[in-house]
Parts: structure tokens; C-alpha cells; sequence
């Protein structure tokens, strides 16, 4: 891991140095031959010497082949030398583009479609133009593979739970890889997770019959909480007669406030109980 960014920055090194040559005797005549003409016929070669970036933009500009210097032109006005000098834009603005519907196999074998989106910039102008031939288009499709080969370490469970964690772990490897292509790699994100018909039926069979299983452990708990608190609240009544006759009195004026057409003779407990002592 610790070899990446040396690598990247070796790459930038080594173009830098190969910048610091000179043009050569050919080349250096050749410049001021060019630069000697461009004066002499300023009116007209004016147009084309001037050149004009916006603020979000840069110009890398190329002498006979060669970067003329590690820091960009701009944003401004900048001048160029005809027939010698030529210069290619860079746009630092942030790009984002979505990442195709990837067919993933996880580390528990199971098939998803997944997609995303990422971000990135450029963040060195002359190693995106220098050090690859189209900085966009990698960055593209480095994101597919990256895309498959961090997910293909994931199970489902991880893959639907932990979006954020991957995204985090796609951004620093694809940060790393795109590095010495002057590319920053800001943010990645996990759009959407597709699973086959399949398996959602299955996965909404077994939550069904969990939440099922969860609702018959909880009234069964609430039925005992209910069969003791009515054991305790008999024994309680058990103790003092005249208790349970309030509770029946109780239970009258209950019943007889639902205004139905039952008609209940309420005995006294005291009677009751001296049949039932004959």
C-alpha cells in the first residue's frame, strides 16, 4: 500500500526531470525564428498568440513536444509562440459520473446488480495531460473494476448494511490508484443494490415468519404477566370477604352501564355463604 504513492510520485518526478532538458540547439533556433516573426507581424499574429483560460480553467503548454513548465498557465490571458508553441486545456472543475449496473458475485455467492456514483477532480493539471492519454475515461472505468473487486470481499449482509464503509473503502483505493494521474477521487457513493427476484421473496419470507415468531413470544409473555397479576390480585380478594363484595358490586355497575337488556339479581355474600355452609 505504502508503495502506491511512491510510485506516483516518482512518475511525477521523473516528468518533471525530463522537463528540465533543454530544447537544443535545432530547437532553440527554431523558437526564435518563430518568436522573430510573431513580432515582426504582431497586427496579425496577435490573434493567435493571446490566449484566454477561465478561472476554472488551466493551459499545460507544449514547446517543440516538450511541457514548457511544471505549473500550468492561468486563468488569464497568456501568450503563446506560433508554429512552436501549442497547449491543451484542463478543467478542475468536480466531475461526476455514475458507475454502470456492476453483476457481482459476493463472498457468500450471491448475485447482485449494484451502481454507483463518484466524484473526482483534477488536482495536477500536467501529470493528467503528461502521465495518461485520457484521464476521464480511466478514472471510468478503474471505478467498474474497483467497484467489483471490493465488493466481490463483501457478503450480502455486509453489502446491504454497510454501503458507507465501502464507499469509503472505494474512495481511498481509487484515490490511490489514480494519483499519479493528477486525479482526486472526492467521493463515492452506493446508489442502489439490486437482488434477484428470488431471493427478495425468500428474504421477505423468512422477515414474515421472524416478525411472526417475535409477536407470538410477546403475547404468550403478556398472557403470563396477566395470568400472575390475576393470581395475586385472587389472593389478595380471598383474604377480606367484604373485598370480594365490593368487586362484585363493582362488576355490576360495569355491566350496567353498557345499557343492555340483562337483568342481574345481586344476592348478598353473606346469604351465599350460609347456604353453602348448610
Amino acid at each position: 500500500m505504502e508503495s502506491d504513492p511512491e510510485r506516483g510520485a516518482q512518475s511525477k518526478q521523473n516528468l518533471i526531470s525530463e522537463n528540465s532538458g533543454g530544447l537544443g540547439c535545432c530547437g532553440w533556433i527554431l523558437v526564435i525564428i518563430s518568436a522573430f516573426f510573431s513580432i515582426l507581424l504582431f497586427p496579425i499574429t496577435v490573434f493567435i498568440s493571446i490566449k484566454i483560460v477561465k478561472e476554472y480553467e488551466r493551459a499545460v503548454i507544449f514547446r517543440l513536444g516538450r511541457i514548457t513548465s511544471r505549473k500550468p498557465k492561468g486563468p488569464g490571458i497568456f501568450f503563446v509562440i506560433p508554429c512552436t508553441d501549442s497547449f491543451v486545456k484542463v478543467d478542475l472543475r468536480t466531475i461526476s459520473f455514475d458507475i454502470p449496473p456492476q453483476e457481482i458475485l459476493t463472498k457468500d455467492s450471491v448475485t447482485v446488480s449494484v451502481d454507483g456514483v463518484v466524484y473526482f477532480r483534477v488536482s495536477d493539471p500536467v501529470a493528467s495531460v503528461a502521465n495518461v492519454s485520457n484521464a476521464d475515461y480511466s478514472t471510468r472505468l478503474l471505478a467498474q473494476t474497483t467497484l467489483r473487486n471490493v465488493l466481490g470481499t463483501k457478503n450480502l449482509a455486509e453489502v446491504l448494511s454497510d454501503r458507507e464503509g465501502i464507499s469509503q473503502s472505494m474512495q481511498m483505493t481509487l484515490d490511490e490508484a489514480t494519483d499519479s494521474w493528477g486525479i482526486k477521487v472526492e467521493r463515492v457513493e452506493i446508489k442502489d443494490v439490486k437482488l434477484p427476484q428470488q431471493l427478495q421473496r425468500a428474504m421477505a419470507a423468512e422477515a414474515e415468519a421472524a416478525r411472526e415468531a417475535r409477536a407470538k413470544v410477546i403475547a404468550a409473555e403478556g398472557e403470563m404477566n396477566a395470568s400472575r397479576a390475576l393470581k395475586e390480585a385472587s389472593l389478595v380478594i380471598s383474604e377480606s370477604p367484604s373485598g370480594l363484595q365490593l368487586r362484585y358490586l363493582q362488576t355490576l355497575t360495569t355491566i350496567a352501564a353498557e345499557k343492555n337488556s340483562t337483568i342481574i339479581f345481586p344476592l348478598p355474600m353473606d346469604v351465599i355463604s350460609h347456604f353453602i355452609k348448610k
